[in-house]
């Protein structure tokens, strides 16, 4: 039963790595919006942001995994990272990347088992590692990510449910 399965990942860039995150966990892909602190949130948290009337919690995993933001020229400008809203069990969530990549295909026996630390992101968040020309593509496992305890600290870091 070797049953070759495909599986579609949103790619994009935090710092110098390429990540992926499966396709069917996110929402949507938005451009750089204005984020409002919380206070009583964890470091991370960079704030929330209205979209069409939706209050979503805004992650920075450069300063979740110390990830150095990536240095873009004038002519990239234009490409400048934005939010990526994942669906994690119910609840929206953006997570800020340095540039959006691409949707590609991935055939499930290319995914490798990840080495003990990548780029400061431990193994229990990275579901896989599959090589792509000369650099590779890390799979998040976003669910990892976030433990139920820090999911509910981040939609609602007051422990109300007002803004």
């Amino acid at each position: 039963m070797a049953e070759n399965k495909q599986i579609q990942l949103v790619t994009f860039q935090l710092g110098e790595e390429l990540y992926g995150v499966d396709i069917m966990d996110v929402k949507e892909i938005v451009k750089v919006c204005a984020v409002r602190p919380i206070p009583n949130a964890p470091y991370y948290v960079e704030g929330i942001f209205n979209l069409r009337s939706e209050i979503i919690p805004v992650i920075n995993l450069h300063k979740r995994f110390q990830i150095k933001k990536l240095e873009q020229t004038d002519e990239e400008s234009e490409f400048e990272g934005g939010f990526i809203i994942l669906n994690i069990d119910d609840n929206k969530i953006g997570i800020i990347i340095d540039k959006i990549a691409r949707v590609v295909a991935i055939n499930t026996d290319e995914i490798k088992a990840p080495p003990q630390m990548i780029s400061g992101i431990g193994t229990e968040y990275i579901s896989g590692v599959i090589r792509q020309e000369s650099r590779y593509l890390i799979m998040l496992d976003i669910r990892r990510l976030f433990n139920a305890s820090e999911l509910s600290r981040i939609i609602n870091p007051d422990g109300s449910d007002e803004e």
